[in-house]
């Protein structure tokens, strides 16, 4: 296997923990304990802390995000330096989608620190809960960049049928759907 497979795969595994994510955020942010749906779960679900989970996703989708883009430029195909990296825009492969990749990686970074309790108390509830909310940017931004990178770096077009495609998606439509949810929420309790 070689190595832009490799981080093609960990883009994919990112691509789902992220999905999760995001879907375990929404869950967290609004009264899910009070709806009937969780009424109904079995007692042993009810007891998994989903704080912990959204968490835990978001520490090791991280990780894998690191792993995905790191070891591009050790593939001598891929045409890619550890300097493309720092600087998307002069990438040898759709820069503008490297770009994106980039800036998902470094938005799901400042969600990330600005979660820990110690950073969290100083920002105040409100600060951190409006930078919180680069997620659902974060979420569109690693979509995009997941349908049009070409996995192999070779500029193909768009094969909406792969399915790797069809993953991402799917994750899109999961998103999609939770964002209307959560508005839709917010709505409701105003």
């Amino acid at each position: 296997m070689e190595t832009i497979e490799i981080s093609g795969i960990l883009g994919l595994t990112a691509l789902v923990l992220l999905t999760l994510n995001i879907l375990l955020g929404i869950m967290l942010s609004t009264a899910y304990k009070q709806s009937a749906y969780w009424q109904k779960l079995p007692p042993k679900i009810k007891t998994f802390k989903i704080i912990d989970i959204h968490n835990y996703t978001a520490y090791f989708a991280l990780v894998v995000v690191f792993l995905h883009f790191i070891i591009i430029p050790l593939d001598p195909s891929s045409k890619f330096t550890f300097t493309h990296l720092l600087y998307p825009l002069t990438a040898p492969h759709q820069p503008i989608f490297v770009l994106l990749g980039v800036i998902s990686f470094v938005a799901l970074l400042l969600v990330i620190i600005t979660t820990q309790k110690v950073i969290k108390k100083k920002l105040g509830t409100t600060t951190w809960r409006n930078i919180h909310v680069i997620s659902y940017a974060t979420g569109l931004l690693f979509i995009i960049h997941g349908l049009v990178m070409d996995p192999l770096l070779k500029d193909r077009p768009i094969d909406f049928i792969d399915p790797e495609k069809l993953l991402v998606e799917a994750c899109a439509l999961l998103l999609v759907a939770a964002f209307v949810f959560r508005y839709k929420y917010k709505i409701s309790k105003k």
